[in-house]
């Protein structure tokens, strides 16, 4: 029987940056034009954290069901460890996108009621990335839909509920959010390379070979860096971003060094620290733009 422990490490902890960071940046963005409001801020925080466990819990139960974590090198999966039963994972994965899309449902009624279209498109991402018929995550667009939805509309919909509007460089700070959020799958898919093109999981990692997905995860981290930089004629605090690069080293030469199994998954939780790191610093900085 699976402890609270195993529950928490299945709900995958390393990957939960990439659901902190585009609150605290979209919530830097607001501070920034003078339009902070903190309790749609934690309401926002809630929706992006329970999206993020639920995703985890439902590809725990999906991948596991098909077979595909049975050889997998990684954290605890608990299905397929067999921890627990596959119908209490799926209970977990619809209870947290059940909170999530109740306080979805208080951001919508005190902000805008098409947030409840937003909020239902992320809530099916978040399903169908391992789950279904035919999943995407299993065709090579799990990098798209992070990008898009701990990208884009993670950040800008943090910005639009508080401030009512999204200025230019709310959009331009989703951008290197969205990418290091990818650059968090990129080393996790591949770690999972050989795994995966065994079962059929054809990711973009497999689909570009080990080379090619090892610089691809550089690249995102790289543009990351220019395009936060690319936001300072709104706060040239946001130079303060770079003060996270030392934190990128490490998992960028596990990566680059070609560095495999469980030494990826210590350059997952590294690059959660970067991330962390980066998106804290950003926030800072664009919300210094008042000063």
């Amino acid at each position: 029987m699976a402890t609270v422990s195993d529950w928490v490490a299945g709900a995958r902890p390393r990957t939960l940056p990439s659901s902190v960071v585009p609150v605290v940046v979209g919530t830097g963005v607001a501070f920034g034009v003078g339009a902070a409001v903190w309790w749609k801020a934690l309401l926002a925080m809630v929706v992006a954290l329970a999206l993020q466990v639920g995703v985890n819990y439902a590809n725990d139960y999906s991948d596991g069901i098909r077979g595909t974590d049975e050889k997998r090198v990684g954290p605890l999966r608990l299905t397929a460890s067999g921890l627990a039963a596959p119908e209490q994972v799926l209970a977990a994965a619809l209870g947290a996108l059940a909170v999530a899309a109740v306080a979805g449902l208080a951001l919508a009624a005190t902000s805008s009621w098409w947030l409840l279209l937003v909020g239902a498109a992320a809530i099916l991402a978040a399903w169908f990335y391992t789950g279904g018929a035919n999943p995407y995550g299993y065709r090579a667009f799990g990098e798209v839909s992070v990008f898009v939805f701990f990208g884009l509309v993670a950040v800008t919909g943090t910005v639009f509920v508080q401030v009512g509007s999204v200025p230019w460089q709310g959009w331009l700070a989703a951008v290197p959010v969205g990418l290091l959020s990818c650059a968090v799958l990129v080393i996790n898919n591949v770690r999972d390379i050989p795994t995966d093109s065994e079962t059929g999981k054809h990711t973009l990692a497999v689909l570009l070979g080990d080379t090619k997905a090892r610089g691809l995860f550089a690249v995102c981290v790289l543009v990351a860096f220019a395009a936060a930089l690319a936001t300072a004629p709104a706060s040239w605090w946001v130079l303060l971003v770079v003060l996270s690069a030392p934190l990128a080293v490490r998992p960028t030469k596990r990566v680059l060094g070609g560095q495999s199994g469980g030494d990826l998954v210590l350059g997952l939780g590294e690059t959660g620290k970067f991330q962390l790191a980066f998106g804290v610093l950003y926030a800072v900085g664009l919300a210094l733009g008042t000063l």
